[in-house]
C-alpha cells in the first residue's frame, strides 16, 4: 500500500522535479517505509512507499521492467500475484513482490492483464518508447486516481492534496460540486471538489498519447447475467456458494510480510471475517476492539465473546469519548477530502496501527452486499406495492402529506420525494435515501450558473440493466455505486492510510460481489439480519451475535457542539456563509434550530457544513 505521484509533461526538468518533490512529500503519511522519484524530459515519477510484501529496496518505485523500457507506480495489493507470476516464466523477476508482476502482467497482456487482477489497486505505466502512459483503478475503486489534465501536462495522483501541492493546478473550488456534498455528503467520481481535476471510475483504465486521454470502462458492477440460473438458485447451493467465496476471499487477504489483524467490534460482518480468519490459518488472529466505559456506546461483551470462540490473540483498546474530541483537529487535517464521520474513522485506525498492526481487516461491505440497511427492505415493500405509483401524482402526493403529520422535517421530504416519484425503478427512489441537505433547506445558489442534475440519479441511469436485477440487489448496486465508493471506502482510504495502515475489504472481493448480486430475492430476503451470509456460514457465527440489539457508534457531538465545539462551529459556519454558496438565513435558521433542541438530527447536517468549510480554508484559495 503506497501512494503514487506523476507529471506527464515537457517542461523543464528543474520546474517538473521541484512539482514531483512536492507532490510526494505531500503523500509522505501513505508510506513512511520508504520514498524516492525519478525525472526526466517527459515524466515525474513519485512513490511513497508502506512495504507489506517483499519488504527488500529493490521493491520501492518507481520500478523499472528488465529492459528499461517501462516504469510502473502502483498503490495497492494484488493478492493473486504468485499466480499470475507463475504464467510469467520468460519474466526476469527481480523481486518476490506484486508490484514487478503487475508490471510484468501489462508488457504482456497489455490492457487484458486488469481482468485476471484480484485486489485493490491504481496503477501507472510509462512506456518509453510509444511515449505513452497506462493507468487503471480496481473494479469496485477501493483505492483513488485523481488527476488534471490540460494542453501542456498530465498530473495525477492518489490523493487531491498531492495535485494540489504540485504548483501546477488551480486551487479552485467548483462550485457545482460544492451543492452536490450538502445534497449527498459527497462528490461522486469522476468529479471532485476541486474544478478541472478528475478521477479514474472504478473498472476503468485510461490511455495517454500525444496529450489525448482516452478511457475505458473493463469491469461493471451490473453483472451481464442478471440473476442466476434455476439449477443452481436453490437455497443449498447458494449457500455453499456464498461460503467458498467468502472464505478465498479472506485467505487471500491474509498474505502479508508485516503483522496483520482484523477489526472486531462483535458485529456480524467483523465477526465473520474474523471466524474465518480462525478456520483458514494456523495462527491465532489478532483481534482489535474499541470499547468504552460507557454501556450505550460499549460491544465488548459481544467482540470478547468472539475473541473467546476463535481464541484470537485479542486486543481491546479503551477510549474515551473525549479521545475523539482530542483527536479532531488532527483528524481534520488528515482529511484529503471532508468528511462527515471522518474522525471516527481516523481515531479507530490511529490506534489500531500504534497497537502494532500494519495490515487490517475489516468487515466493511457486509451491509452492501447482503441486505443488511433499513432502505433494503424499505425498497422492497415499495416495489411490492408499485400499484400505489399508479395513482394520479397528485392524489399520492395528497396522501403522503397527510401521512408525515407526525413526522420530522428530514423525513417528510424524503417521503414526499418517494411520492412524488414516477415509478418504483430504483433511479427514482433511491436518491432521497441518500439525500443529506436540500435546496429548500439550505437555498443554493447558483449565481447565474445553471443548476447541476440530480447527482445519484444520474449514476444510476447510467447503470444499464440495473431495474432487472432482483429488487433486493438493486440497492447493492445503488448504495455500493454512490455512497459506498464515494463516502465508505474514500474514508477508509483516506484516514487508514493518514497514519500508515492498510485496510483490506474481504466483502468487497468482486467475485463475492458479482456472484450476490445475482441471487435472486427469495433467497437473499433477510427474515432476520444478513440471513443468506449467517446461514451460508453456520454454525460459525453464534446466535447471541446475530440476533442482538445494534448499538450503533454515536459519539456526543451534539453536546460538543454546543459546548467545547461551539466557538469552532460558529466560526466556520459564519465563514462558508460569506462564501455565498447558500442562504445565511436558512444557516442561522438550521444553526439557531439546533442550539434551542428542535430537531434532534440538525448536528450531523451541521457538522457537514463545518467539516467542508475547515476543508475549503486548507486546501482552496479564494
Amino acid at each position: 500500500m503506497c501512494g503514487i505521484a506523476g507529471i506527464i509533461s515537457k517542461n523543464n526538468l528543474p520546474e517538473k522535479e521541484k512539482a514531483i518533490r512536492h507532490m510526494t512529500e505531500a503523500i509522505a503519511h501513505r508510506g513512511p517505509d520508504a520514498g524516492q522519484y525519478f525525472v526526466n524530459e517527459d515524466i515525474a515519477f513519485g512513490h511513497r512507499r508502506l512495504s507489506i510484501i517483499d519488504l527488500s529496496e529493490a521493491a520501492n518505485q518507481p520500478m523499472w521492467d528488465h529492459s528499461g523500457r517501462y516504469v510502473i507506480l502502483y498503490n495497492g495489493e494484488v493478492y493473486n500475484f504468485k499466480k499470475i507470476k507463475s504464467d510469467l516464466p520468460e519474466y526476469g523477476f527481480k523481486t518476490t513482490g506484486d508490484n514487478e508482476v503487475v508490471l510484468a502482467a501489462y508488457i504482456k497482456w497489455g490492457a487484458d492483464c486488469l481482468h485476471r487482477f484480484e485486489g485493490m489497486f491504481a496503477f501507472a505505466i510509462w512506456d518509453t518508447v510509444k511515449k505513452e502512459l497506462f493507468a487503471a483503478r480496481d473494479r469496485l475503486g477501493i483505492k483513488p486516481f485523481y488527476y488534471f489534465k490540460n494542453k501542456e501536462q498530465f498530473v495525477f495522483s492518489s490523493e487531491l492534496r498531492s495535485l494540489l501541492a504540485s504548483g501546477l493546478v488551480a486551487k479552485k473550488m467548483k462550485k457545482a460540486a460544492v451543492h452536490e456534498f450538502l445534497n449527498y455528503q459527497t462528490v461522486h467520481a469522476p468529479n471532485t471538489m476541486i474544478e478541472n481535476v478528475f478521477q479514474l471510475m472504478p473498472g476503468e483504465f485510461a490511455v495517454l498519447k500525444n496529450s489525448g486521454l482516452t478511457k475505458k470502462k473493463y469491469w461493471s458492477l451490473v453483472p451481464k447475467n442478471k440473476s442466476l440460473k434455476n439449477g443452481s438458485a436453490n437455497y443449498e447451493t447458494v449457500k455453499k456458494e456464498v461460503r467458498r467465496l467468502l472464505f478465498e476471499s479472506v485467505e487471500k487477504r491474509l498474505i502479508s510480510d508485516v503483522p496483520l489483524g482484523a477489526f472486531l467490534s462483535g458485529g456480524i460482518d467483523s465477526s465473520a471475517i474474523v471466524a474465518i480468519m480462525s478456520e483458514v490459518s494456523d495462527k491465532p488472529a489478532e483481534t482489535f476492539s474499541v470499547v468504552f466505559e460507557e454501556k450505550e456506546m460499549d460491544e465488548s461483551k459481544y467482540s470478547n465473546l468472539i475473541a473467546k470462540k476463535y481464541k484470537t490473540n485479542h486486543h481491546p483498546i479503551l477510549l474515551k469519548p473525549t479521545d475523539f474530541l482530542d483527536a479532531m483537529p488532527a483528524a481534520l487535517a488528515a482529511m484529503d477530502f471532508p468528511s462527515g464521520d471522518g474522525v471516527n474513522t481516523y481515531v479507530v485506525s490511529k490506534v489500531t496501527r500504534e497497537a502494532g498492526v500494519t495490515v487490517a481487516l475489516s468487515g466493511l461491505g457486509g451491509d452492501e452486499v447482503f441486505a443488511g440497511y433499513s432502505t433494503f427492505m424499505s425498497y422492497y415493500n415499495m416495489v411490492k406495492k408499485g400499484y400505489l405509483w399508479k395513482i394520479p401524482k397528485p392524489i399520492r402526493s395528497g396522501m403522503a402529506a397527510v401521512s408525515n403529520l407526525l413526522l420530522k422535517s428530514h423525513q417528510r421530504s424524503r417521503v414526499m420525494e418517494i411520492a412524488g416519484a414516477d415509478s418504483t425503478d430504483v433511479e427514482n427512489i433511491f436518491p432521497a435515501f441518500r439525500r443529506i441537505l436540500t435546496q429548500k433547506e439550505i437555498g443554493y445558489k447558483t449565481n447565474g450558473e445553471r443548476q447541476s442534475a440530480d447527482w445519484v440519479k444520474n449514476i444510476l441511469t447510467s447503470q444499464t440493466g440495473i431495474n432487472d436485477l432482483p429488487v433486493l440487489s438493486r440497492i447493492s448496486v445503488a448504495d455500493i455505486s454512490t455512497y459506498t465508493q464515494n463516502v465508505l471506502l474514500r474514508d477508509s482510504d483516506q484516514m487508514s492510510m493518514a497514519v500508515g495502515l492498510e485496510l483490506r475489504v474481504p466483502f468487497f472481493d468482486y467475485q463475492l460481489v458479482e456472484y450476490a448480486i445475482q441471487v435472486p430475492d427469495q433467497i437473499k430476503y433477510p427474515s432476520f439480519a444478513k440471513k443468506l451470509l449467517v446461514e451460508s456460514l453456520s454454525p460459525l457465527i453464534p446466535d447471541e451475535i446475530v440476533h442482538r440489539p445494534k448499538l450503533g457508534f454515536i459519539l456526543p457531538w451534539r453536546f460538543w457542539m454546543k459546548n467545547k465545539l461551539r466557538a469552532f462551529c460558529e466560526n466556520r459556519l459564519e465563514s462558508f456563509k460569506e462564501r455565498n454558496l447558500v442562504s445565511a438565513q436558512k444557516v442561522d435558521q438550521l444553526w439557531g434550530d439546533f442550539l434551542k433542541g428542535r430537531n434532534d438530527f440538525l448536528w450531523s447536517r451541521l457538522w457537514i457544513l463545518i467539516v467542508l468549510e475547515d476543508w475549503l480554508q486548507r486546501n482552496v484559495e479564494s
